[in-house]
């Protein structure tokens, strides 16, 4: 697949992104206040650019650990069948946990994880996610606090990638594929 040619057209720019990302961290640090060490949660791959500049915005005690996940591999579709990669290293059970998410399409991804932290008793979950493809959704969910909603677009850079490419990118991009 990333052999087809394509252009990736500017969406959302990184100074809209960093601007975003400040007012997230001051609602996060208000529901969060009073939490001893807040454990950041990221959904590898494509959170990475997105935690890291969401953990240097949040003026408080945090923890970071990582799940990787896989549902897409180099498709452009979620195959819908979520398999764990990589697990937590360290415990949740009675602590607060902020699950960071890159984007939120069909759900299944933030579902599968969901439930399966929620099954290691956190005193109190919550979820926020770059982006928003509410549009795609096919299980009902949606994250606490949202970046930005978008259309349905294949979308690339700040992390997210196309068969492993584009992460670098500063801006969220649309993919745009030319014959």
């Amino acid at each position: 697949m990333p052999d087809r040619s394509y252009v990736i057209d500017q969406m959302i720019s990184a100074k809209s992104i960093a601007a975003r990302i400040e007012d997230l961290a001051r609602e996060i640090k208000a529901e969060f206040a009073g939490t001893d060490r807040l454990i950041v949660v990221g959904l590898l791959r494509g959170s990475f650019v997105f935690i890291a500049d969401l953990v240097r915005e949040l003026d408080m005690n945090v923890e970071v650990d990582f799940v990787e996940t896989s549902s897409y591999g180099n498709a452009m579709e979620s195959s819908k069948e979520v398999r764990i990669l990589k697990d937590l290293r360290g415990e949740i059970e009675g602590r607060d946990v902020l699950v960071v998410e890159d984007i939120v399409d069909t759900g299944h991804t933030l579902t599968h994880v969901l439930h399966l932290l929620e099954s290691r008793a956190p005193a109190k979950l919550r979820t926020i996610a770059l982006l928003d493809k509410p549009i795609r959704r096919e299980v009902d969910i949606k994250a606490d606090w949202i970046g930005f909603e978008i259309p349905d677009e294949f979308v690339v850079g700040y992390g997210i990638d196309f068969a492993q490419r584009n992460r670098n990118l500063p801006f969220i991009g649309k993919v745009r594929f030319t014959e």
